[in-house]
Protein backbone atom coordinates (compact mmCIF):
# COMPACT_ATOMS: atom_id res chain seq x y z
CA UNK A 1 0.00 0.00 0.00
CA UNK A 2 1.62 3.15 -0.82
CA UNK A 3 1.86 6.10 1.84
CA UNK A 4 -1.08 8.28 0.07
CA UNK A 5 -3.42 5.09 0.42
CA UNK A 6 -2.62 4.91 4.20
CA UNK A 7 -2.98 8.44 4.37
CA UNK A 8 -6.60 8.65 3.23
CA UNK A 9 -7.50 5.34 5.13
CA UNK A 10 -6.13 6.68 8.22
CA UNK A 11 -7.93 10.37 7.19
CA UNK A 12 -11.09 8.84 6.44
CA UNK A 13 -11.17 6.39 9.91
CA UNK A 14 -10.39 10.24 11.67
CA UNK A 15 -12.97 11.95 9.96
CA UNK A 16 -15.63 9.06 10.47
CA UNK A 17 -14.71 9.30 14.53
CA UNK A 18 -14.93 12.62 14.82
CA UNK A 19 -16.98 14.26 12.27
CA UNK A 20 -20.95 14.05 11.91
CA UNK A 21 -21.55 14.43 8.40
CA UNK A 22 -22.94 17.04 6.76
CA UNK A 23 -20.43 19.06 8.16
CA UNK A 24 -18.17 22.54 7.20
CA UNK A 25 -14.96 21.10 6.26
CA UNK A 26 -11.93 23.52 6.08
CA UNK A 27 -9.22 22.29 3.64
CA UNK A 28 -5.79 24.50 4.05
CA UNK A 29 -3.38 24.61 0.52
CA UNK A 30 -0.19 26.10 -0.13
CA UNK A 31 0.36 26.73 -3.93
CA UNK A 32 3.23 28.80 -6.32
CA UNK A 33 2.28 32.65 -6.67
CA UNK A 34 3.63 31.69 -10.46
CA UNK A 35 0.78 29.77 -12.00
CA UNK A 36 -2.46 28.72 -12.09
CA UNK A 37 -3.11 27.15 -8.37
CA UNK A 38 -5.61 29.10 -6.75
CA UNK A 39 -7.60 29.58 -9.91
CA UNK A 40 -7.39 25.83 -10.29
CA UNK A 41 -8.45 25.62 -6.34
CA UNK A 42 -11.62 27.99 -7.23
CA UNK A 43 -12.96 25.66 -10.09
CA UNK A 44 -12.14 22.94 -8.19
CA UNK A 45 -14.72 23.89 -5.48
CA UNK A 46 -17.15 26.17 -7.67
CA UNK A 47 -20.09 24.49 -7.27
CA UNK A 48 -19.80 23.99 -3.50
CA UNK A 49 -20.58 27.39 -2.55
CA UNK A 50 -17.58 27.29 -0.67
CA UNK A 51 -15.97 30.45 1.39
CA UNK A 52 -12.21 30.75 -0.60
CA UNK A 53 -9.94 33.21 1.01
CA UNK A 54 -6.23 33.66 -0.10
CA UNK A 55 -3.44 35.27 1.12
CA UNK A 56 0.18 35.45 -0.07
CA UNK A 57 3.38 34.70 1.73
CA UNK A 58 5.59 36.82 3.17
CA UNK A 59 8.47 36.64 0.01
CA UNK A 60 5.24 36.54 -2.31
CA UNK A 61 6.10 33.32 -4.02
CA UNK A 62 3.73 31.54 -2.42
CA UNK A 63 0.20 31.95 -2.00
CA UNK A 64 -2.09 30.08 1.02
CA UNK A 65 -5.63 28.81 0.01
CA UNK A 66 -8.13 28.26 2.93
CA UNK A 67 -11.61 26.80 2.10
CA UNK A 68 -14.48 26.03 3.80
CA UNK A 69 -17.17 24.09 2.36
CA UNK A 70 -20.26 21.89 3.57
CA UNK A 71 -19.31 18.22 2.57
CA UNK A 72 -21.67 15.20 2.89
CA UNK A 73 -19.41 12.64 3.87
CA UNK A 74 -15.53 11.45 4.45
CA UNK A 75 -15.36 10.28 1.41
CA UNK A 76 -16.51 13.54 -0.47
CA UNK A 77 -13.41 15.52 1.83
CA UNK A 78 -11.39 12.71 0.36
CA UNK A 79 -12.44 13.22 -3.22
CA UNK A 80 -11.78 16.88 -2.66
CA UNK A 81 -8.15 16.00 -1.62
CA UNK A 82 -7.63 13.73 -4.38
CA UNK A 83 -8.50 15.93 -7.28
CA UNK A 84 -6.43 18.82 -5.51
CA UNK A 85 -3.44 16.88 -5.37
CA UNK A 86 -3.25 16.82 -9.90
CA UNK A 87 -2.50 20.98 -9.11
CA UNK A 88 0.94 21.69 -10.40
CA UNK A 89 2.67 22.36 -7.07
CA UNK A 90 -0.01 22.32 -4.38
CA UNK A 91 0.59 21.55 -0.99
CA UNK A 92 -2.25 20.14 1.33
CA UNK A 93 -2.27 21.02 5.18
Amino acid sequence: MSDKAAFYIKLKESLDNTTKFPADYLYKFIVPATGSGVSEIESLFRNKKASISTKASKTGKYISASVKVKLSSSDEVISYYKQAAAIEGIISL
